[in-house]
C-alpha cells in the first residue's frame, strides 16, 4: 500500500471511504475509532486508516462508520484505534496496518475481541 503524499491524496481517500462505506440515517453496527492528531499521524495513523479502509473493502463489509478524531488522550499508545461494538469499546494501542487487518478480521466482522492488543474497554 502506497504511503499518502499530500493533503490532496488525503482528501480523495475519505471521499472513496466515504462512497464506499453506505450512508446511514441510524446507527453503524460496528464503529471504528481512529486517532488521527498530531501524534498518531506521527505514529502511522494514516498507514493504519488505509489498511482498515482496504481490509473492510476486500471483505465487503460495510455495516461501519469509521470516526476519525483527535487525540484520544492516549499519545504513548499512538497510533490508537478503538472499535465499538456490541455496545462496547474496545481501545487498541501502537496498531500497525497487519494488526489492523487483523482487528478488522475479529473483532470488527467476527466480534472477537484481539486481547493480546488491547490497552483499555468501556
Amino acid at each position: 500500500m502506497d504511503k499518502i503524499k499530500s493533503i490532496e491524496e488525503l482528501r480523495k481517500l475519505r471521499e472513496t471511504a466515504q462512497s464506499f462505506l453506505k450512508a446511514r440515517q441510524g446507527e453503524a453496527k460496528v464503529k471504528i475509532y481512529i486517532s488521527m492528531g498530531t501524534v498518531g499521524i506521527a505514529a502511522g495513523a494514516r498507514d493504519v486508516l488505509l489498511a482498515i479502509l482496504d481490509e473492510l473493502q476486500k471483505r465487503n463489509f460495510t455495516d461501519v462508520q469509521i470516526i476519525e478524531r483527535g487525540s484520544m488522550g492516549l499519545d504513548i499508545e499512538e497510533p490508537v484505534v478503538a472499535v465499538e461494538r456490541d455496545g462496547v469499546k474496545v481501545y487498541y494501542g501502537h496498531v500497525t496496518p497487519e494488526m489492523a487487518r487483523e482487528i478488522v478480521a475479529s473483532h470488527v466482522i467476527n466480534g472477537q475481541i484481539v486481547s493480546d492488543w488491547v490497552i483499555a474497554k468501556e
